[in-house]
């Protein structure tokens, strides 16, 4: 029975985290550039007598020492990673709009160093710098990239000219695993490993587009509807447990 209540409660957290995950992705669903979060499950070899008993009712056998329980087992720990699939191109006409094709980041400059993002919907800062939304400097190959004008040709290169004069080249990476980079909050990630400059002359870029979040609001709906059925059927599992311990303590004060 106290496996089933391990159980039970290990659903619950999973349960918990998930639907943390779904809010995010409605929350952030109409997000230029924005990449859902996915739940996955990760195995991992757990130390019993470091957790107390309740974190690890459902993992198995182990021997009972009090309120916990020694020895190893293979434990399956919730993971979020990020769906890198990218969003379609939204056409906005605006100049300093820009989409990337593949699966590159663009680099900005905020107070704490160097982050990604694939959110392109840029603007010029009173410096006539190009930065983003949130007023990060948008860096090129040879750092912050200014303008002169609100309307600069960018080519799929990610050349920048004004005037047909080239001005910079925007600094666009790629990373060996970008699912399981670490977000910052606001569009934009931590640099991850396997970081790799795009090749000049490769062609990523559009200019007057925006890329959508690849968030299905449908998808994510039936889903948040699914994990709190489950959720709930964790609930009364706890719940008729609890009512048995009670009648059993009962019992055992009757006789």
């Amino acid at each position: 029975m106290q496996q089933t209540l391990g159980v039970a409660l290990l659903g619950m957290q999973q349960d918990a985290s998930q639907l943390d995950r779904i809010a995010m992705n409605l929350a952030n669903a109409a997000s230029p550039g924005y990449r859902r979060d996915v739940g996955a499950m990760q195995s991992t070899q757990v130390l019993f007598n470091a957790l107390p008993f309740a974190a690890h009712l459902a993992m198995g056998d182990g021997a009972t020492t009090g309120a916990y329980t020694s020895g190893r087992q293979a434990a399956l720990t919730p993971l979020s990673l990020t769906d890198t699939r990218a969003g379609t191109l939204r056409a906005t006409g605006q100049k300093l709009d820009v989409a990337l094709t593949g699966q590159e980041f663009f680099e900005v400059a905020t107070e704490a160093g160097p982050a990604y993002t694939r959110d392109g919907q840029f603007r010029l800062d009173v410096r006539g710098r190009l930065v983003t939304a949130n007023g990060n400097a948008v860096m090129g190959r040879g750092g912050e990239i200014v303008l002169t004008t609100s309307t600069p040709i960018i080519d799929s290169t990610g050349v920048v000219r004004e005037n047909g004069n080239v001005v910079a080249q925007l600094k666009l990476v790629t990373f060996a695993d970008p699912k399981a980079l670490k977000r910052l909050g606001d569009g934009m990630w931590e640099q991850g490993a396997g970081m790799t400059l795009v090749q000049e002359g490769a062609t990523v870029v559009r200019q007057g587009f925006l890329e959508n979040s690849n968030v299905n609001s449908l998808a994510e709906m039936t889903e948040l509807i699914r994990t709190m059925r489950h959720f709930e059927s964790m609930q009364k599992v706890t719940q008729h447990y609890d009512e048995m311990t009670g009648n059993a303590i009962r019992k055992l004060g009757e006789m």
